[in-house]
């Protein structure tokens, strides 16, 4: 069945775009995640990728011309497929049925209302991705009433892929807030209005803020009083506390008052280094004294008492994009895994030598990431992806890196991975581990890879299975370096060895062909000095 693809709206104060460029044209065959168009909004040029597969059967924007958001872009379907109708029924550039009832419908009844009061401006709720459809406000850095200068940062806003700071496009007052700290509203929905000091806005707000929705459970009121308790943080005085959300997390886990704690970030705002940081004044000891005394004397028959209970925490637009992203790839891809010990003797020796000269950084996981980059080129069946259609053969190399983040996990990728020295590798993971922990990284810098690699052999971990990071075929569990008696020349001598676990999508790669790339990968790690060719 073919599908519309309309103009995105790929920031907030995006009314319309041009298309720079076309990277497919008329008849390709499309797969997802495939690069459709290059699009210039009010503020850059992103590129634009697919999200349906098939083939492209009409183009309703050429290149160079401009068209407002929803406009008819392209529509991809089945070959030979009868587009006639939605031709008919959507292309007309001119047509604006379509675009008044989309728009009609997230921002309510703004139509209905007399007027807009001049000077007023009312803020949705941005589409911050292309794959955003819904966001949660994390923190209201303004408050109603607070004058607003254009550039400042509003709120803080969690998507699907990082909490994102919001900024101003207008000057003016903070008028009213329609999504409360804590809440989670579909893009478009009434975010905050923004005016002159004074004005009435009771009108307007009446008619759009009715779709901002309260999260439907058994027992909203709940959990939403629940949320607003842990999200907006009040000193003993009632003054309100300025915290990022990452800082709040540690907080709470570590148990830490934020009230006593000292901000160093802009406007006194608590940061995570803060908390990090923090040293409680005193710590009471009475208690623990008191736990002594009162539990030594007698010893009595155990006898278990208290109440079964759950508490509930709202899962984060992060940690529901992974769950839907894994279920999808663990219940369509046939996994089957395939593991092998390499000897890394060589390897620690090479590391030591290289980390030696001045300047140089290099870790066993960056090892693993060229010798796989090199290994996908002798075997080009692993760097592939799936259609129901083809099997797609990527020419270019793009490793992912699997870094644990305190919501989750992403997967920041290298491109051209293939073509990168030992030293880039390692500067280039440092750079994108970093960023990926302080959420700053783009969407760009976590989509595209073929290949993902998956290390938890820092933590002790010597051997486990993950699943496939879709569309690649493949991913590659790394385990830890473990000292262990080992046979060498007929001998039992210490050794150390490592455990990799390849885990592969048997539509597109056979056992032999998965086998065959792991000697490849093993001969590289047991023989460093290959990959500095």
């Amino acid at each position: 069945m073919a599908t519309v693809i309309n103009m995105p709206r790929l920031s907030d104060t995006m009314e319309e775009g041009v298309v720079a460029k076309w990277l497919v044209k008329k008849g390709d065959k499309i797969n997802e995640g495939d690069i459709l168009a290059e699009i210039e909004t009010d503020k850059a040029t992103m590129e634009f990728e697919s999200f349906y597969e098939g083939v492209l059967l009409h183009i309703g924007i050429q290149e160079g011309e401009t068209a407002p958001v929803d406009q008819l872009l392209a529509i991809i379907g089945d070959e030979g497929e009868d587009i006639s109708g939605l031709l008919n029924g959507s292309t007309a550039p001119k047509s604006e049925a379509p675009k008044e009832e989309k728009t009609e419908e997230p921002v309510a009844a703004s139509g209905e209302n007399a007027s807009i009061p001049e000077g007023v401006e009312i803020i949705t709720m941005p589409r911050l991705s292309d794959t955003m459809e819904e966001g949660t406000v994390a923190t209201w850095l303004k408050r109603v009433g607070d004058t607003i200068e254009e550039g400042d940062i509003l709120a803080e806003i969690e998507t699907d892929k990082a909490t994102m700071e919001f900024e101003s496009f207008y000057n003016g007052t903070l008028l009213h807030i329609g999504i409360e700290e804590g809440q989670t509203a579909p893009v478009d929905v009434l975010l905050a209005i923004i005016g002159p000091a004074g004005t009435d806005v009771s009108g307007i707000k009446d008619g759009v803020s009715a779709p901002v929705p309260v999260a439907k459970d058994t027992a909203p009121s709940k959990e939403a009083k629940t949320e607003t308790k842990e999200v907006v943080t009040t000193t003993s005085t009632g003054g309100r506390i300025l915290a990022s959300p990452l800082a709040k997390k540690i907080a709470a886990d570590k148990g830490i008052d934020l009230s006593q704690v000292k901000g160093t970030g802009e406007n006194g705002r608590i940061v995570k280094k803060d908390v990090e940081t923090f040293t409680p004044a005193k710590a009471a000891s009475t208690p623990a004294t008191q736990k002594e005394t009162t539990s030594t004397p007698v010893v009595q028959a155990f006898v278990p008492a208290g109440e079964v209970s759950f508490e509930e925490v709202k899962n984060s637009q992060m940690r529901k994009a992974i769950a839907k992203s894994l279920s999808a790839s663990k219940f369509s891809a046939p996994h089957y895994y395939l593991t092998i010990e390499v000897n890394m003797q060589n390897a620690m020796a090479s590391r030591k030598n290289i980390n030696d000269l001045p300047d140089t950084k290099v870790s066993f996981n960056d090892m693993v990431v060229k010798a796989c980059a090199m290994a996908l080129r002798k075997h080009p069946q692993v760097n592939t992806q799936w259609t129901d259609a083809t099997t797609n053969y990527a020419k270019h190399i793009n490793v992912g890196v699997a870094v644990a983040v305190p919501d989750g996990l992403v997967v920041p990728v290298l491109p051209f991975t293939d073509q990168m020295s030992l030293t880039q590798i390692g500067a280039k993971v440092k750079d994108l581990a970093g960023r990926a922990r302080n959420k700053k990284l783009t969407p760009q810098e976590m989509s595209g890879s073929t290949f993902t690699v998956s290390n938890l052999g820092m933590f002790g971990i010597q051997e486990f299975t993950s699943i496939i990071n879709q569309p690649n075929s493949a991913i590659l569990s790394v385990g830890a370096i473990v000292e262990k008696p080992v046979v060498k020349d007929g001998q039992i001598v210490v050794g150390n060895t490592m455990k990799v676990t390849l885990a592969c999508d048997h539509r597109t790669v056979d056992g032999a062909t998965g086998a065959q790339f792991l000697q490849t990968l093993k001969q590289y790690l047991e023989n460093p000095v290959t990959m500095l060719a």
